[in-house]
């Protein structure tokens, strides 16, 4: 399966370069995110995430394509939505994800674990990029055991979450409780979150 995930990924960068001079190829991309291949669906999602990094720019007015993603029955897309709506706060100057933070964020409490734990990640590239935001969205990391999620899965979220916190700790309004939830998970019954923490707290116990 790692080869073909390599494979994937060189073909999403070689796709990435022609989108970012082919309006054509780039609506292509845009439509194979829905693809029900996991082919198609991959390599059409890495490729725009690409386009994210290097030109986002190009990708900032399909924002409201990205925003309708969190409402499919698909957690593929919702996963998706996650990702390239984070990407795209860097470049956020009508201050958009402010009015969508509700309804990212409700994606942490979604029936499937996936979006949930994406959105945790993906929480350290927002707070980097909307610091007037980093208070609600550690609050919401916070509040992770608040969901409805089996606390195995639960877990798995927080792992996440921790990944994010390291991100924007040293800018963080609330350290002293991002230290205490870290701290808590050293005693989690999942080695991922476990090694998180201790990861986190090798870096910042002393900050």
């Amino acid at each position: 399966m790692g080869r073909l995930i390599d494979k994937w990924e060189a073909n999403a960068k070689r796709l990435a370069k022609r989108a970012i001079e082919d309006e054509k190829l780039l609506a292509e991309l845009l439509q194979g995110i829905l693809s029900k291949k996991d082919e198609t669906r991959y390599t059409r999602f890495k490729a725009l995430m690409f386009v994210s990094e290097e030109r986002p720019e190009l990708l900032y007015p399909h924002w409201d394509y990205f925003v309708q993603l969190i409402d499919s029955d698909s957690a593929h897309s919702k996963y998706i939505a996650s990702y390239l709506i984070a990407s795209l706060t860097a470049v956020d100057t009508d201050c958009k994800f402010e009015k969508i933070f509700d309804k990212y964020y409700s994606m942490l409490d979604d029936r499937s674990v996936i979006p949930a734990a994406h959105v945790a990640r993906n929480s350290g590239k927002i707070a980097k990029a909307k610091p007037a935001l980093e208070a609600k969205i550690t609050e919401k990391l916070l509040s992770i055991d608040k969901t409805h999620h089996k606390p195995d899965r639960r877990e798995l979220v927080k792992s996440e979450a921790i990944v994010a916190f390291s991100e924007y700790f040293d800018r963080a309004q609330d350290k002293e409780r991002i230290l205490e939830f870290v701290n808590r998970q050293l005693k989690s019954k999942s080695p991922k979150n476990r090694k998180n923490a201790r990861e986190f707290l090798k870096k910042w116990a002393k900050s």
